[in-house]
């Protein structure tokens, strides 16, 4: 039975590395029958996709840029259309080794994992790379684990496997990124996710094209977070909410009666006894709209139950 491999790189404007990239992407691999290399020409301006053709590479072209997330969706659908087992993203600009697919398609060859990511962090800081994005790397790290809870050390990283599982089970919306949303679709869906230290080599002077922003890029990626953590835990984000704002009513409310009790008198904390009032009904409808979002997310369990039925149907080998 073929087991098949796709490896994807996502390209912008990679004219002048692609090819060598390509080339140096492994031809034959152990319990792998078969190898595809897909480029995904998002939007490029310069002749990315025709080099990528000459270098061997199937190509999927967008007509503008629309961001790395669209990029994935593409290669999602392309692996699923053409039946592949796992599939591999890799950028294209070569600062990833691509002597490490072995090792990352291990633990999906053997059952261990839906899906691997690779850790740049396992020996800290790499070279060049600023120390705000390494921070920042890392802070995400950290609440995207609190969410999921489970520790991870970079989710950010975009040289990553899957198996089709995963491919089947993936339901996500976001076209600037889709990183952080991969990891919390699955995870909440109950599929396995795991690390794999890698290697990678930063290039002086190249800017990021998803990061060129720290400022933008926090605010994209934190709202694909806050909308993927409401969409699979809404009780932890409206229900946490309302039981804090519900406290602080109390705390008011208490205070002023604690007066009460003391000089027999509301005089002069009235004003607290609304404020607090004002405070306990908030958490109350904070609370009510938690139990609402926790029977929608219900709705969004069966969906993504159903897309993944339709999926293997539509997909099965």
């Amino acid at each position: 039975m073929e087991n098949k491999l796709i490896i994807y790189l996502p390209a912008f404007n990679e004219a002048e590395r692609v090819h060598v990239v390509i080339e140096r992407l492994p031809k034959k691999l152990d319990k792998i029958t078969a190898i595809q290399i897909l480029v995904v020409d998002d939007g490029s301006t310069d002749n990315t996709a025709q080099i990528a053709r000459s270098s061997g590479a199937q190509v999927v072209s967008h007509n503008v840029n629309k961001g790395v997330g669209a990029a994935f969706h593409s290669a999602v659908q392309y692996a699923l259309e053409h039946g592949a087992n796992y599939l591999v993203s890799i950028d294209a600009d070569g600062q990833f080794d691509s002597g490490e697919i072995t090792d990352l398609i291990q633990p999906l060859i053997y059952n261990n994992a839906d899906l691997v990511i690779g850790n740049r962090f396992s020996k800290g800081k790499p070279n060049n790379m600023a120390k705000i994005k390494y921070w920042g790397n890392k802070w995400v790290s950290t609440f995207v684990g609190y969410l999921c809870h489970q520790k991870f050390t970079d989710v950010s990283c975009g040289f990553r496997a899957y198996n089709r599982e995963a491919l089947l089970h993936l339901n996500i919306f976001g076209s600037f990124t889709y990183t952080h949303e991969v990891i919390l679709n699955l995870i909440f869906q109950g599929l396995r996710v795991v690390e794999l230290p890698i290697s990678i080599q930063y290039f002086q002077g190249r800017k990021s094209r998803v990061a060129s922003s720290i400022i933008n890029y926090t605010y994209r990626t934190s709202k694909i977070i806050l909308r993927s953590l409401i969409d699979y835990s809404p009780m932890r984000v409206f229900g946490s909410l309302g039981i804090i704002l519900f406290f602080i009513g109390i705390c008011f409310t208490g205070f002023l009666f604690g007066h009460y009790m003391m000089v027999g008198s509301f005089t002069p904390y009235k004003s607290t006894g609304f404020i607090g009032l004002g405070f306990a009904i908030l958490g109350l409808l904070v609370f009510l709209i938690a139990l609402i979002a926790d029977m929608l997310n219900r709705i969004r369990i069966n969906q993504d139950r159903q897309l993944y039925e339709i999926k293997k149907t539509n997909y099965g080998r």
